[in-house]
């Protein structure tokens, strides 16, 4: 089954998320588990769960992939900062539960000039006091676009802070398509030489989602700006080559492209076209 959907507000709680992409043609979606920027999330109505799975199964919604908030920064240099972190990823695994079997993203996080390693060891760190053996929820690792002091912009990276976690078999990984042609990854190009790349360095078996985006900038510019698919450097032809890889397209398409629902709407249509 191919999946193609998109972020849409959490407002209304599940059986309402699960609405709004079905009338935007969709059957995945991702969403903020709270405010992007942080504070606290509502409490879960198992009624609205359980009307929310009924909706799922007569629709076909089989995936859904929920996104951190951006401030979650588990190697973040202030102690304060990574408790936020700490508290708010073991607060969010804790509610996945209620929708088992899903995947919940996250920005590996920025290491602030302590160094790359130190960055590396301190999110694994984070991974280690926060999975747990009963989860059902596979936690993934976003791809970046490496500005500034990002952790994640290259994939031995992802794979150096798996290896440091003791239930790494709870990970996997979201391709940010955006994110990738910015740090340098030619996806336009040469897309079969970036999956060989990344099932070198991390494992083919480890990549579960993909944010399809189209970028502002050129290839290498790790700025991270998001473009329309329509708009961006990365060609509509390359787009469908993506959709339509092998190795890709079962995997739940999520667009984070600069829209609102109409927009979004016509980019689902846009990609089921592309992906024939």
């Amino acid at each position: 089954m191919f999946r193609i959907g998109c972020h849409i507000s959490a407002s209304g709680g599940y059986l309402a998320m699960g609405k709004r992409i079905d009338a935007l043609g969709g059957n995945t979606f991702a969403f903020f588990t709270r405010n992007p920027r942080g504070g606290a999330a509502k409490e879960i109505d198992q009624a609205d769960v359980d009307a929310f799975a009924a909706f799922c199964k007569e629709k076909d919604i089989d995936r859904i992939v929920a996104h951190a908030p951006y401030t979650l920064n588990p190697c973040a240099e202030k102690e304060y900062v990574r408790q936020f972190a700490l508290t708010t990823f073991a607060d969010d695994l804790r509610r996945m539960e209620y929708t088992p079997g899903q995947y919940y993203n996250f920005h590996p996080g920025s290491h602030v000039g302590q160094g790359l390693e130190v960055g590396i060891e301190k999110i694994a760190d984070v991974l280690n006091q926060v999975l747990f053996p009963e989860m059902t929820t596979t936690v993934l690792l976003e791809t970046m676009a490496g500005k500034g002091s990002e952790v994640g912009g290259r994939f031995d990276q992802l794979r150096a802070i798996m290896d440091r976690v003791t239930l790494s078999d709870k990970l996997g990984v979201c391709l940010d398509t955006c994110h990738v042609w910015d740090a340098g990854y030619d996806v336009v190009n040469d897309l079969d030489g970036v999956l060989t790349a990344f099932d070198k360095a991390v494992g083919l078996d480890r990549l579960k989602a993909v944010h399809l985006n189209n970028s502002k900038n050129p290839l290498g510019s790790p700025k991270d700006r998001h473009a329309k698919l329509t708009e961006g450097l990365l060609p509509l032809e390359a787009i469908g080559r993506i959709v339509t890889h092998p190795v890709l397209e079962k995997l739940p398409f999520i667009l984070e492209t600069p829209n609102d629902e109409a927009g979004y709407a016509a980019e689902i249509a846009l990609v089921r076209q592309l992906h024939g």
